[in-house]
């Protein structure tokens, strides 16, 4: 879900070509030996793995990982070392890994680098493991494809999130106001608030939300890029997706949803206005209704959640984001740790996991009781994000395109006076000029 551009696709590339040849000297190879057993109290007994752990989504994690190392210990014999990393610097740490030969037996990697990690060569074939498991039809979608590169699958969902629309329960009650279900519901709702409800903005527009826009491209057809046989094209200037962009944006230069000054803001500048009581509605991921309250106990059961109307009802398609877990080519015990990547991915330790991090599980079978929750801040994201769930290309050089923050620049240029027409042709140049880098 995150991305560090430092180093680049380019490094990862010649990374790529480097693997095969590289020694068993890296400072990061705790694997110690050949590829274990999975069974406990046999070949693997004795051996350790170590895996990379992304700080700060779990910010309590401590009760998790001895969860996770005992139940290991206890299926396998072997031992799982955790460390934490920290996003802005991952990527590139991984890529120095990888050069020497070295680095975790497994990682968690951004939805967005798996494509990009697994043209380089850096990560196992996980394809036959998912299908022997019966993963291969319980995983989401979305999360599927994020990890799926020329036919194959790299990774396995960890956990993911999606947005939709957080509101004010008690303003809606006070106004007679009710959840729109179509795109006309939601722009007569918000003229409705900015005429009954003066003092706050109906709907801020965030023009550094990249995927906040994603259901608007994509409820009506669009895309951000497509394929063409080895081509990327970037197809945000399509007719399709200008429609559901002129929408979205119009809704603050026409409709009066939004602020000048929201054209910079970013999502948690978006929570703040609401937390702080000046905005009605606003586009947030799932888990930060409870972060919300948190910030102001007064909100609690004052708010409710939405999903994102689809332009004629039903629910739009949401950009569905969070971590994969891959093995990386330099483990010296694949089998044990895919095993590591079944056991967190999966039951007891994906449900813990999702909990403690107000996000959700990767499978069907585990969004199951989050879909059927009775929590109205739960329910809704975990029906969206079970139905309608949608991912981004999944071209190795995506991550490029959201290091350079091409959509971001794009929604802000709308926002700030630029054509829907002009903002979007240049957009698109430069995401096929980004996706079709070698």
């Amino acid at each position: 879900m995150r991305w560090s551009r430092s180093a680049g696709v380019a490094a990862v590339a010649v990374v790529g070509l480097m693997l095969s040849g590289c020694g068993d000297d890296g400072s990061g190879d705790t694997g110690g030996g050949s590829t274990g057993s999975a069974a406990a109290g046999g070949a693997a007994s004795g051996k350790s793995i170590t895996w990379w752990v992304m700080k700060g989504t779990n910010p309590d994690a401590s009760a998790y990982y001895t969860a996770v190392k005992d139940a290991f210990k206890k299926q396998t014999g072997a031992t799982v070392n955790i460390e934490e990393a920290d996003w802005a610097t991952a990527h590139d740490k991984l890529v120095r890994a990888f050069a020497a030969g070295g680095g975790p037996d497994v990682s968690e990697i951004g939805t967005t680098w798996n494509p990009e990690f697994a043209a380089a060569g850096g990560l196992v074939d996980l394809t036959s493991q998912i299908d022997k498991a019966g993963l291969n039809k319980d995983l989401l979608p979305a999360l599927k494809d994020s990890s799926t590169y020329d036919g194959k699958q790299w990774g396995v969902g960890w956990y993911a999130g999606t947005r939709g629309i957080v509101y004010r329960k008690d303003i809606f009650d006070k106004l007679g106001l009710k959840p729109p279900t179509t795109w006309a519901g939601l722009q007569s709702t918000i003229k409705t608030l900015k005429t009954k409800q003066p003092g706050m903005l109906p709907m801020p527009i965030a023009g550094a939300s990249a995927y906040a826009a994603a259901p608007f491209i994509w409820g009506t057809g669009g895309d951000f890029a497509t394929k063409d046989g080895d081509k990327w094209n970037g197809s945000l200037d399509s007719a399709k997706a200008r429609e559901g962009l002129s929408f979205y944006t119009g809704l603050a230069t026409k409709d009066g949803s939004s602020s000048k000054g929201a054209a910079t803001w970013k999502e948690t500048d978006l929570l703040d206005s609401f937390t702080q009581g000046k905005s009605a509605m606003v586009i947030q991921g799932n888990w930060t209704p409870k972060a919300a309250v948190e910030k102001d106990p007064t909100l609690k059961g004052k708010i409710g959640a939405f999903p994102v109307p689809g332009k004629d009802g039903g629910i739009a398609p949401t950009f569905l984001g969070g971590s994969n877990l891959a093995v990386l080519k330099t483990s010296k015990n694949q089998d044990l740790a895919w095993k590591l990547v079944q056991m967190v991915t999966t039951g007891t330790l994906a449900k813990q996991w999702a909990d403690q991090t107000n996000f959700f599980p990767s499978t069907t079978t585990g969004m199951k009781s989050y879909a059927a929750s009775t929590d109205p801040l739960v329910a809704p994201f975990a029906k969206a994000m079970a139905e309608a769930g949608k991912n981004v290309p999944t071209a190795p050089q995506w991550g490029a395109v959201e290091g350079d923050k091409t959509v971001s620049q794009m929604l802000q240029s709308i926002l700030t006076g630029t054509s829907v027409d002009n903002a979007t042709s240049k957009a698109s140049k430069s995401i096929t000029d980004t996706l079709n880098k070698k």
